[in-house]
Formats: structure tokens, C-alpha cells, sequence
């Protein structure tokens, strides 16, 4: 008889669980902090992975322990960014995750996304910053599953007042939405020029859904006085700046000066 009882309670919380995430998933939802390269999938990773090993680039051994890896350490996770910047200087790749990781949240429901990347330059592959976001761009266009709209200039609240109330589509007729706005990431590891250069792509494709100017990358490499040029002047032309800081106990470089804001 307790048994009987014991398997009957344990049945409820189940339903109980699957109720919530069914309930949790179905709730609109505002992503306002997703890098593109720390969303991309597992099986995405692995594929790209072996083919790099099969060509010789990479020691896929090396990698894939940490790719299926859940609980990573700040060096690892750091470790798999170092696979993926190697990953993503092909311009079919950056298409294609870009496009993946934004249906992948579409099917959680997210009806507002930001997506921080950093644009990447690889002469060898014919890859520039703008070549690079270009890419991004087409797999915006790419997206299959819901509508995507990155103009900058479009009503978005009203139209994510309209998704909550009617719990999808307008008038639960309409296919899904997502509204995608970018952010152009500044990576520790580089110049002041090449920060520089950020900030001006991310001027010139305002029209094109990009908001922002973003401070990532690992934070035990760089030193702050490299990036606040372009952060400064950034804040000068309206651009909306975000900064990673404070990630690590030890040699982190976090700005002793803040940004006038």
C-alpha cells in the first residue's frame, strides 16, 4: 500500500515537472544576453569538429571531451571559444550557426533576442569584418521556422504586446515572430584599430538591426586603455554599449575608470 502511494506521488511531481517546462517554454520570452558563438549547438560542434580533424587542422580528440562537456571550467569554456574561432572564418559556417541558433531559440518561445558576435577577419579565407557580418545576415534571411525581423526602426513594443496577448501569431493566425537586434563584439585580444573598426561597422549597419558595441572575450587577456577609444567614440555616435567584467578572481582587467554615462 505505501508503495502504491509512493509510486502515485512520485507520478504527480513528474507530471508536475513536465506541466511546468510544457508551461515555461509556452511563456514568451526576452533572450537579452546570447553570444552567437556560446549558442551554437553540441551537434553543430562535433560535426564541424571532425571535419577540421579529418582535414588535419585540429586534434579532434583534443576537443571533444570538452564539446560534451555540461558543467565546463572558465578554461574550458574558453577552450571550446578557441575551437569555434577557428570554426567560424568560413563564411558558409557563420550562415548556417546563425541560423540554427536563432531557431533554436524561436523554439523556446523567445519572441525578442539580442545576439552579440564579434566580427572576424581572416585574410587566408577571404574574410573581413564586414564579409563576416554579411554572413550573419544571410542567416537571419536563412531562418525557416518563424519570421525574423531585425529593422531597427520597427514597433517593436507593440508588436510583443500583441505576441503576449494572443500567445503567438497576431490573432493566433500569423506565423511566429522573433525580433533579432545585434550587437558587434570587441574582443580582448585585439588592437585598438581593430576595435575601432568595430564601432564604425557597427555605425554603418544601424539600418540593418545592429544596436550596440559589446566588450568580450577572455578576460585575462588585454588591457583596458586598448579598448576605450572605440568605446568612448562608440558612446559619442548613440551606439548602446554593453561590458564583460569581473568574470574571474584573479588577473582580470576591469575598468578602474568608468564610462561617463
Amino acid at each position: 500500500m505505501l508503495l502504491q502511494e509512493s509510486e502515485k506521488l512520485k507520478n504527480r511531481r513528474t507530471q508536475l515537472k513536465i506541466g511546468m517546462m510544457d508551461w515555461w517554454v509556452s511563456m514568451p520570452k526576452l533572450e537579452l544576453h546570447a553570444h552567437l558563438n556560446g549558442s551554437i549547438r553540441n551537434s553543430t560542434l562535433l560535426e564541424l569538429a571532425k571535419e577540421l580533424g579529418e582535414k588535419g587542422v585540429i586534434v579532434f580528440s583534443d576537443v571533444e571531451h570538452v564539446i560534451l562537456k555540461n558543467d565546463r571550467s572558465l578554461y574550458e569554456v574558453f577552450k571550446v571559444f578557441d575551437l569555434i574561432h577557428v570554426l567560424t572564418t568560413n563564411h558558409k559556417t557563420v550562415t548556417r550557426i546563425t541560423k540554427e541558433v536563432v531557431e533554436d531559440f524561436a523554439a523556446e518561445n523567445v519572441v525578442y533576442l539580442e545576439l552579440r558576435t564579434t566580427p572576424k577577419r581572416n585574410d587566408s579565407k577571404g574574410m573581413t569584418k564586414a564579409s563576416y557580418m554579411e554572413a550573419v545576415l544571410e542567416g537571419l534571411k536563412a531562418v525557416s521556422t518563424v519570421d525574423v525581423d531585425i529593422l531597427h526602426d520597427s514597433d517593436v513594443k507593440s508588436h510583443l504586446n500583441a505576441h503576449t496577448q494572443c500567445g503567438g501569431g497576431i490573432n493566433g493566425t500569423q506565423r511566429k515572430k522573433i525580433y533579432v537586434r545585434l550587437l558587434l563584439s570587441i574582443d580582448r585580444r585585439e588592437t585598438t584599430e581593430a576595435a575601432m573598426e568595430t564601432v564604425k561597422l557597427a555605425m554603418e549597419m544601424r539600418h540593418l538591426g545592429v544596436v550596440g558595441i559589446d566588450l568580450s572575450g577572455n578576460p585575462v587577456i588585454g588591457e583596458w586603455k586598448t579598448f576605450l577609444p572605440a568605446l568612448e567614440f562608440a558612446k559619442e555616435m548613440g551606439l548602446l554599449i554593453t561590458l564583460h567584467c569581473g568574470e574571474c578572481f584573479f588577473r582580470c582587467q576591469t575598468p578602474k575608470k568608468s564610462m561617463k554615462c
